[in-house]
């Protein structure tokens, strides 16, 4: 193991009061789960989604924040907004601003969320509230675009300190196109979405790359693969340090998978949760070790998030 995976356990919370909660989005059921991180204490928060698959927790806010995908064809994709517990619930991006918004990334210091909008061809944000909605990255116009997989963007995390934004472009389903790129957290001053020439491929050659999360203490990127094992069904990890595109391949790190969707980092409790279509949720170590699902059949799942609440918000 190279210096940049090093891991070491550490507390899973600097707050004495603060207990570990995931939040797991039930696609095939439309609900929100919480629960704790061994799968116990379990409770549905938010029914009647549709199609939900990204989701972020702001815990100084007492909000959880989380994508709903829609029908494909028709552009009616949302991103809500909810208490903790699920109460006061309400639409923040509308029908018609994004076509299937993703995976979902909180940027709690420029106070902002970023998502994946995957039949939209875009990477995109806005404020929290929803105000002031850019889009960063644009792939592809119009029907015929649309139908190209290679120009779908799903997952999505930030680099606050490098001020760049990670993306993954799946591809068509077990084709080999998957592909992660980055650029600036801004457009270059004179250019646009389209046409941005900042935009750099960091791995390509992928099986179908799905969810990504940054360990901004190591520098290493996690994401999920849905591909075809042996290289798909599979979370995989690698120092955003190293150079792009220099013919070095990803470290595998957890495989077995059914159809890998969502991953969530506990980097002070040296873990990960992931969670599949086939409807478990797993965690291991930050270093694949030490892997077991908790819970088995429940639906199909799409996106996790972890945070540390206290009691009284939990």
């Amino acid at each position: 193991m190279t210096d940049a995976f090093a891991t070491k356990s550490k507390p899973t919370s600097g707050r004495k009061d603060a207990v570990g909660r995931l939040f797991v989005l039930e696609l095939s059921g439309g609900r929100i789960h919480s629960m704790s991180p061994d799968g116990s204490s379990r409770k549905v928060i938010v029914a009647d989604c549709h199609l939900p698959d990204g989701i972020v927790v702001d815990v100084e806010a007492g909000h959880i924040y989380w994508t709903n995908m829609g029908v494909p064809n028709l552009n009616d994709g949302v991103i809500e907004r909810a208490d903790l517990d699920g109460a006061d619930r309400k639409v923040i991006i509308p029908l018609g601003v994004t076509f299937t918004p993703k995976q979902l990334h909180l940027e709690k210091g420029s106070g902002k969320l970023y998502w994946s909008d995957r039949e939209g061809m875009r990477v995109m944000r806005a404020n929290l509230d929803g105000t002031n909605v850019e889009t960063l990255v644009k792939t592809g116009e119009g029907d015929d675009d649309r139908r190209e997989a290679t120009r779908w963007c799903v997952g999505i995390t930030v680099d606050p300190t490098r001020r760049q934004i990670y993306w993954t472009q799946k591809g068509p389903d077990n084709a080999g196109l998957g592909r992660i790129l980055r650029a600036g957290m801004d457009l270059p001053k004179g250019e646009d979405a389209a046409s941005r020439t900042d935009i750099e491929v960091w791995f390509d050659d992928l099986p179908e790359p799905i969810d990504l999360e940054l360990d901004l203490e190591s520098r290493v990127l996690y994401w999920t693969d849905r591909g075809n094992p042996p290289l798909g069904n599979t979370v995989n990890r690698a120092s955003i340090d190293a150079p792009a595109r220099n013919g070095r391949a990803p470290e595998r790190i957890v495989s077995d998978l059914m159809e890998g969707i969502g991953i969530a980092l506990d980097v002070p409790g040296d873990r990960m949760f992931i969670t599949d279509l086939g409807g478990s949720v797993y965690s291991a170590r930050l270093d694949g070790s030490e892997k077991r699902a908790f819970l088995f059949a429940q639906g199909n799942l799409s996106g996790v998030a972890y945070a540390e609440i206290t009691s009284k918000e939990n």
